[in-house]
C-alpha cells in the first residue's frame, strides 16, 4: 500500500479532503464562523500591539496594566479599536488563505509520497509547505489591513497620532507615502507570518499523527473509528501545541514588524534602527515584547480556529459526515 493510501486509510475518519467539500457552503458558513472567533479574540491583538510599541517611558508594559489603561480611558469599546477595518479585510484574506492551504496541501502530500517518510514527518512537510504558501498569498490582502488597524489600535497611546477612523488613516498614508505606505513592513510580514504559518501547520499536522498513535489508533483507524469528541480533543490539542510553538519562534519578527507599521508618516526608520532601539530599551528581551499575549492569542486562536475549521469541513462535507 502506498504512503498516500495508507494515510487516507489511517486518518480517513478524522480528515476531510478538499475535493469532498461543498465550496459555496464552506465559504459562506466559514465567513460567519471565523468572524465570530475574531470578535472573541480581537482584544488580545490590541493588547499585544500596544505592548510591542510602548516607549521606554511608558508605564503600561504588562498585559493587565494595558487593559486597565484602555478601560480607564476608552471603556470597553477601546478593546476593539480598528476592528471594523480588520473584519472588512479578514473575510477575503481567509478565503484566499484556506483555498491556497487546501489545494497546496494535496500537492505537498503528492510531492513527499515517493520519499517513503513516516506519517508524522510526511504530514509536517506537506502541511508546512501548504501553510507557508497560503500565508504568502494572503499577505497581499492582509498587510494593508494590518497597517491601518494597528495604527488605530495604538492611536493616542505612547505618543502615537490620533485618527478619525480607518478611512482617515488610509487617506493620510496615501498622502504621505502613496500606495506603498500600505505595504510598510511587508517583507517582515512575509518573514513573520509565512514561517509562522509553516511552523503552525507543520506542528499541527505532525502532532495529530503522534497523538493518534499514542491513543492506539494506527492503520486500523478505519476499523475502530474514534468518537467525534475524541477527534475534536486531538485537533484542539494539536492547535494549542501549534500556536505555542509558532508564537515562541516568530515573536521577535512580529515585534519589529509591528513597530515599523505603526511609526508616524514622517518617520521611516530601518529595521536595523528598530532592533537597536528595542535592545537599547530592554535588552534582547525587548524583541519578545508581547510574547505573553501573542502566545495566548496564537494558542487560543489556534485551538478555536482549528476546531471551527474542522467542524466547518465536516459540516460542508458532501459525504454528509456527522458533526459534533
Amino acid at each position: 500500500m502506498s504512503a498516500s493510501n495508507s494515510r487516507v486509510h489511517s486518518f480517513g475518519q478524522t480528515e476531510i479532503n478538499w475535493d469532498k467539500l461543498d465550496k459555496t457552503k464552506f465559504y459562506v458558513v466559514g465567513a460567519g464562523l471565523f468572524t465570530g472567533i475574531t470578535v472573541a479574540l480581537y482584544p488580545v491583538s490590541v493588547v499585544k500591539t500596544r505592548i510591542q510599541v510602548a516607549s521606554k517611558e511608558t508605564v503600561e508594559k504588562s498585559a493587565f496594566s494595558v487593559i486597565r489603561g484602555i478601560l480607564r480611558t476608552d471603556g470597553f469599546p477601546g478593546l476593539y479599536r480598528g476592528f471594523g477595518t480588520v473584519i472588512t479585510g479578514a473575510v477575503p484574506a481567509r478565503i484566499i488563505f484556506l483555498t491556497a492551504l487546501e489545494t497546496t496541501k494535496v500537492m505537498g502530500y503528492r510531492m513527499v509520497e515517493p520519499l517513503k517518510l513516516s506519517e508524522p514527518t510526511e504530514a509536517a512537510i506537506a502541511n508546512g509547505i501548504a501553510g507557508m504558501t497560503a500565508s504568502l498569498f494572503a499577505q497581499a490582502v492582509f498587510v494593508p489591513i494590518d497597517v491601518v488597524s494597528q495604527k488605530l489600535m495604538v492611536q493616542g497611546y505612547s505618543g502615537h497620532a490620533k485618527y478619525n477612523g480607518g478611512l482617515d488613516v488610509a487617506r493620510k498614508i496615501i498622502k504621505s507615502d502613496g500606495i506603498r505606505g500600505f505595504y510598510r513592513g511587508f517583507g517582515l510580514s512575509v518573514l513573520t507570518y509565512s514561517p509562522s504559518s509553516a511552523v503552525w501547520w507543520a506542528t499541527y499536522g505532525s502532532s495529530q499523527r503522534v497523538m493518534w498513535r499514542l491513543l492506539g489508533h494506527g492503520t486500523d483507524l478505519m476499523e475502530v473509528a474514534p468518537s467525534q469528541w475524541t477527534i475534536a480533543l486531538v485537533q484542539a490539542t494539536g492547535g494549542l501545541i501549534a500556536g505555542a510553538t509558532a508564537s515562541c519562534i516568530t515573536t521577535p519578527l512580529d515585534t519589529i514588524k509591528t513597530r515599523l507599521q505603526v511609526i508616524g508618516h514622517d518617520k521611516r526608520p530601518s529595521t536595523r534602527h528598530v532592533v537597536k532601539k528595542l535592545i537599547a530599551e530592554d535588552g534582547w528581551k525587548g524583541l519578545y515584547r508581547g510574547l505573553g499575549p501573542r502566545l495566548f492569542s496564537m494558542s487560543a486562536w489556534g485551538t478555536s480556529m482549528i476546531l471551527g475549521y474542522e467542524y466547518l469541513k465536516r459540516l460542508c462535507s458532501k459525504d454528509g459526515l456527522d458533526v459534533i
